[in-house]
C-alpha cells in the first residue's frame, strides 16, 4: 500500500506515520509543502533510527503528485466522506490519501474525488476529526486486514 500525506503540518505525525509505513511495508509519499524540515530533528526522534530505511517518495507540489500518480487507484479519507473506510477497495497498489491536520485535504480534492472519499466513523458531535497518525493506522490496518483475508 502507499500512505500519502498532502502538506503535512506536524513533524511527530510524520515521523509516527513513518514507522508506520515501515511496519506494515508501505510507501510513504510527502506532498509539499511541509510544515517542518525533513531534517528536523524531531521527525527523526518520532520515527526513531527507522527513519533511513522508510519507502519515501517527496514530491514538490499536489499537482506534481497527481501527474506522477495518473491513473492509480486511490482512495481519499476526510470527515467530509459518505462512505465508511471499510468500504475502501483495497488492493496492493492502493494510495491511501490524507490531507493536512488543520483543514485535511482541499476543497477541490475533495469535489474532484467525491465518489472516491471515505470516512473513519466519530461518534461524538465535539469532534472534528481524529488525530492523523491513528487516522493512518487505522485506515492502513484495515487494508492488510481485508488484503489477508
Amino acid at each position: 500500500m502507499h500512505i500519502v500525506l498532502i502538506e503535512p503540518e506536524i513533524h511527530t505525525n510524520t515521523g509516527n506515520i513513518g514507522r508506520l509505513s515501515l511496519a506494515t511495508g508501505s510507501h510513504l509519499h510527502l506532498v509539499k509543502p511541509l510544515g517542518f524540515e525533513l531534517t528536523d530533528a524531531r521527525l527523526k526522534r518520532a520515527g526513531l533510527d527507522y527513519w533511513q530505511h522508510i519507502d519515501l517518495t517527496v514530491y514538490e507540489t499536489t499537482a506534481d503528485f497527481f501527474e506522477k500518480n495518473k491513473g492509480r487507484n486511490m482512495a481519499f479519507l476526510s470527515s467530509h466522506g459518505d462512505k465508511d473506510y471499510t468500504e475502501i477497495p483495497f488492493e496492493d497498489d492502493v494510495m491511501l490519501i490524507f490531507g493536512k491536520e488543520s483543514r485535511g485535504l482541499s476543497h477541490e480534492i475533495v469535489s474532484q474525488f467525491k465518489d472516491h472519499l471515505y470516512k473513519i466513523p466519530q461518534y461524538s458531535k465535539h469532534i472534528r476529526s481524529i488525530n492523523l497518525a491513528n487516522a493512518v493506522a487505522v485506515i492502513t490496518y484495515e487494508g492488510l486486514r481485508q488484503l489477508r483475508a
